[in-house]
């Protein structure tokens, strides 16, 4: 792995950007960037290692040279079982893997912190979805049964009128109030898998049914009122292969 030194995060709110960077990066990895991720990991390479750094960056490499490593490693040989499983259940195993390590990570910077710290960390690493619900969609799968045996308010308003693909949770939430607030309480952002907030922007993919933060996919209000039909960065790769 190439030498990437960073200063080591101390407080409670450093060690969690940190978690939550690194989180970032490996989100992108199995989501968005999941072709060149796949196909870094050839199983007929070594042991390789999926790292996610402070920099919001990913890598698949070697593990560290140095005994002991600066840091806790992840899961060694995650290309090995590459090839023997299927592509979605292969990449919820490095998921689970990388959850483990991140938390690994974070709880590595914070031991030095007190009990009342620690919990505090915890309670905001928790307040997160983990990879694996982002990777294997358990929460958003949750979140549309709920939406298609019970209200529709979910894809009217993404369907609303002519605003077909660009409607979002904000565009209606006077209207909706508390209820809106609820209903989208477990919606997460199919890039970041961030928890939806009716203060952001969010825009609704018509092919593949997830929801977005319109800054992870750079859709802003007034561009999105331009779009027809709007598909995801995911939905929009599988069409052109």
């Amino acid at each position: 792995m190439a030498s990437i030194t960073y200063s080591s995060p101390r407080t409670v709110e450093e060690i969690y950007k940190d978690f939550a960077n690194r989180r970032s990066a490996l989100v992108r990895a199995l989501t968005f960037d999941v072709d060149e991720f796949y196909s870094r990991c050839d199983p007929e390479k070594e042991n390789l290692c999926l790292y996610g750094h402070p920099n919001e960056s990913w890598e698949v490499a070697l593990p560290a040279e140095e005994v002991p490593p600066e840091l806790p490693e992840p899961a060694l040989g995650i290309n090995f079982a590459r090839d023997g499983m299927k592509r979605k259940d292969w990449l919820s195993l490095v998921a689970v893997h990388s959850d483990c390590w991140l938390l690994s990570v974070a709880f590595y910077f914070g031991a030095r912190l007190n009990a009342n710290e620690r919990k505090r960390l915890f309670s905001h690493i928790n307040e997160m979805p983990t990879l694996f619900e982002v990777v294997s969609e358990r929460k958003p799968n949750k979140d549309k049964s709920n939406m298609d045996s019970g209200s529709k308010s979910r894809n009217s308003t993404k369907r609303s009128s002519d605003a077909l693909g660009r409607s979002t949770p904000r565009s209606y939430g006077d209207s909706y109030g508390e209820e809106e607030e609820d209903e989208h309480s477990e919606t997460l952002c199919g890039s970041c898998g961030g928890n939806y907030n009716a203060d952001e922007f969010w825009i609704g993919c018509d092919v593949c049914e997830r929801w977005f933060h319109g800054k992870c996919v750079k859709i802003t209000p007034a561009k999105a009122e331009s779009i027809k039909q709007y598909k995801c960065p995911s939905c929009n790769s599988k069409r052109s292969r």
